[in-house]
C-alpha cells in the first residue's frame, strides 16, 4: 500500500470498528435486556424487532440514493455519528421507560432510532468504504474485518457488564461514538479524478429514475429472490441469545457464556473477513453467494437438530464462515453485474432493504413460533426456507462472463 491507501484504509477501518463497537455495546444483548430487564415475552420481543426492521427498510433506499448522490462526500456519515453519540441517553432515558409504560409507543420510537441509526446506517458506511476501497486500492473485506473485531471486543465485555448494570453498556456505546466522530473528522473527501469518473461515472449526474430503473432488470430480481430467502438469518439471530442462555443453570451464567460465545464467533468472523476476498476472487461472486447459502442452511438445520450448549455453540460459530463470504460476494456481485455509480443503492436496496422487509414480516412469526413450538422446530423451518432458496438461485443468479468486470448501465442487461 502507498501512503494514501494506508491512510484511508486505517481511518475507514477505524470507523467500522467503532461503529460496530457502539452497535454491539448497546444491542448485542438486547434480547436478554428485553426479556430479563423489561420483562417481555418472545412474541413481544418479535414486535420490537419488527418495528426496527420496518423503519430500516424505509431508511435504507433513502440512505442508498443519498450516498450515491453524495458520491465520496461524508455528510451522511456525519449525521450517523451524531446519532451514535445519542445511543446511551436514548436507551436509558427514553427507550426503557417507554417500553415499560407503553409497549407499542416504545416499539415505534425505538424502531425509528435503532433502525435508522444502526440497521440502515451500517449499509451506508459499508458501501462508502467499499467505494473508496475500489478507488484507492485496498480490499473492502480487510477493512470490514475491523468492524467484526469492534463487535467482538464490545461483546466480550457486554456479558460481564450486563450482570452488573446494563446501563454501563449503553454509556460505553456513546463513548465509542466520540472516537468515531474524531476519526471521521480526519477523513478527507476524495476528489473524483478522470479515471474514477470514467469507471464509475459522475455521481452528481445520477437521477432518481436511474435507481428506479433497476426494478426493470431481471438480474436485479434474481438477486432479490436470493436475498429474500437467505435474509432469514437476520431473524434467526434475533433471539438466539435467549435460547442459548436457557441451556445453563442460571440466567447470569447463560448471559456470561453467550457473551464469550458471541465474542469468539465475531473474532473468527474477523479472520473470515480477511480470507473471504481470496476465496470469492477464486470461485467467483455467484459461487460465493451459493456457498454462503449452503453454510447458512447447515447452521440453521443443525441448530434445530442438536442439543446441549457445546453443539449449539458449534452451530452458532458457523456464522463466522457464512457472513464474510456472503458480504464479500454480494459486493463483488453488485460491482460486476450493475452500474457502479449505484453501488450504494443496490447494496442498501438489493440486500439490506430486502433483508429488513423479510425481518419485519418474519420477526413476529418467529417469536410466535418460539413461544408455541419451541426454538428447535422453528429453526428447522427457517433452515428449510434457506435451503430451497439456495437451490433455486443456482439457476437464477448469473456467473461472471469471460470478459471479467462489467460496469452495466441500469437500463441495460448483461449478456448471458
Amino acid at each position: 500500500m502507498n501512503r494514501k491507501t494506508k491512510k484511508y484504509y486505517f481511518l475507514l477501518s477505524g470507523l467500522l470498528f467503532f461503529f460496530f463497537f457502539t452497535w454491539s455495546s448497546s444491542f448485542s444483548l438486547i434480547s436478554l435486556w428485553l426479556s430479563q430487564k423489561i420483562g417481555l415475552k418472545g412474541a413481544e420481543t418479535g414486535l420490537i424487532f419488527s418495528a426496527i426492521s420496518l423503519v430500516a427498510l424505509c431508511a435504507q433506499p433513502l440512505y442508498g440514493f443519498i450516498q450515491d448522490k453524495l458520491g465520496l462526500r461524508k455528510h451522511l456519515l456525519q449525521y450517523l455519528g451524531v446519532m451514535l453519540l445519542l445511543t446511551g441517553p436514548f436507551f436509558i432515558y427514553v427507550y426503557a421507560p417507554l417500553l415499560a409504560s407503553n409497549l407499542l409507543l416504545g416499539a415505534l420510537v425505538g424502531g425509528v432510532f435503532i433502525g435508522a441509526t444502526f440497521y440502515a446506517g451500517i449499509g451506508a458506511l459499508e458501501s462508502y468504504t467499499e467505494r473508496v476501497s475500489r478507488i484507492v486500492g485496498f480490499e473492502f473485506g480487510r477493512a470490514r474485518m475491523w468492524g467484526s473485531l469492534g463487535w467482538a471486543c464490545a461483546t466480550f465485555l457486554a456479558g460481564f457488564i450486563f450482570n452488573i448494570d446494563p446501563d454501563i453498556n449503553f454509556w460505553l456505546a456513546s463513548a465509542s461514538a466520540v472516537v468515531f466522530l474524531l476519526l471521521l473528522s480526519q477523513v478527507r473527501e476524495l476528489k473524483a479524478n478522470a479515471m474514477a469518473e470514467l469507471e464509475y461515472g459522475k455521481a452528481e449526474n445520477l437521477r432518481l429514475q436511474d435507481a428506479v430503473a433497476l426494478l426493470r432488470l431481471p438480474g436485479f430480481w434474481a438477486l432479490a429472490i436470493f436475498v429474500l430467502g437467505i435474509s432469514v438469518y437476520s431473524v434467526f439471530d434475533q433471539q438466539f441469545s435467549v435460547y442459548f442462555a436457557a441451556q445453563f443453570a442460571t440466567p447470569q451464567q447463560g448471559n456470561e457464556m453467550y457473551g464469550f460465545l458471541n465474542s469468539l464467533q465475531v473474532f473468527l468472523e474477523a479472520g473470515g473477513m480477511f480470507l473471504a476476498p481470496l476465496l470469492v476472487n477464486r470461485i467467483g461472486a455467484k459461487q460465493g453467494l451459493l456457498l454462503a447459502g449452503a453454510v447458512m442452511t447447515l447452521r440453521m438445520l443443525g441448530s434445530g437438530l442438536v442439543s446441549g450448549a457445546l453443539l449449539i455453540s458449534l452451530m452458532k460459530l458457523l456464522h463466522a464462515v457464512e457472513l464474510p463470504i456472503l458480504l464479500i460476494a454480494i459486493f463483488k456481485y453488485i460491482a460486476t453485474r450493475f452500474d457502479s455509480r449505484l453501488s450504494s443503492t443496490l447494496y442498501l436496496v438489493g440486500f439490506q432493504f430486502i433483508t429488513q422487509v423479510m425481518a419485519s414480516f418474519l420477526s413476529p412469526l418467529a417469536g410466535y413460533g418460539y413461544d408455541r413450538i419451541g426454538f428447535a422446530d422453528t429453526y428447522l423451518l427457517m433452515g428449510g426456507v434457506v435451503a430451497a432458496t439456495t437451490l433455486l438461485s443456482c439457476w437464477l443468479l448469473r456467473g461472471e462472463t469471460a470478459g471479467g468486470k462489467h460496469n452495466i448501465h441500469p437500463l441495460s442487461e448483461p449478456s448471458q
